[in-house]
């Protein structure tokens, strides 16, 4: 079964009906309520993970399930730079791109990963002559979401070709 694909945004839009679409695929499954809550989990943190990695989220949620094994997959475009991916890459069961696969695959990533720039942390200086002798620290991201999800969840793929980006959680109950 695959379920209905989801528009999801920064905003918060479509986050109540991944939600909603995960709590359905789990009662057509028949999980129990402990099942269904897992399940739930795995969902919230997969998309916290990604806007809180990718910054702005413009992605696509849809899941699959067959039996009682639940694939939940996020496809997402970002402005990639080498943090978003060490981060995203981090997040993964294999801490690997699984879009490198192969030969060219991992040509290919090597190429994009030297192309990628620092995040950028310039502050414009108009905006720095109103913050004169204030000191400015940028949050670090704590991985919160990331070290949920890989307890929660049995695996988590990430595949990154370019900007785009697609992470798969699976979780399978017996």
């Amino acid at each position: 079964m695959k379920s209905d694909i989801i528009n999801i945004d920064n905003q918060g839009k479509g986050f109540a009906e991944a939600l909603e679409q995960t709590e359905k695929a789990a009662e057509f499954r028949a999980l129990s309520r402990k099942e269904t809550l897992q399940l739930r989990l795995c969902t919230e943190e997969m998309l916290s993970l990604a806007r809180s990695v990718t910054g702005e989220m413009k992605a696509d949620f849809w899941l699959e399930s067959e039996g009682k094994c639940f694939s939940l997959h996020l496809s997402t475009e970002t402005v990639m730079d080498k943090e978003k991916r060490k981060n995203l890459i981090a997040s993964a069961s294999s801490h690997k791109n699984e879009a490198a696969a192969g030969f060219l695959g991992r040509l290919r990533d090597a190429f994009e990963a030297a192309m990628l720039s620092e995040a950028s942390t310039d502050i414009p200086d108009e905006a720095m002559d109103d913050m004169v002798n204030r000191s400015i620290e940028l949050p670090e991201w704590d991985a919160y979401e990331q070290s949920i999800l890989r307890k929660a969840a049995d695996s988590v793929k990430i595949s990154i070709r370019g900007g785009l980006v697609d992470m798969t959680v699976a979780k399978h109950f017996e």
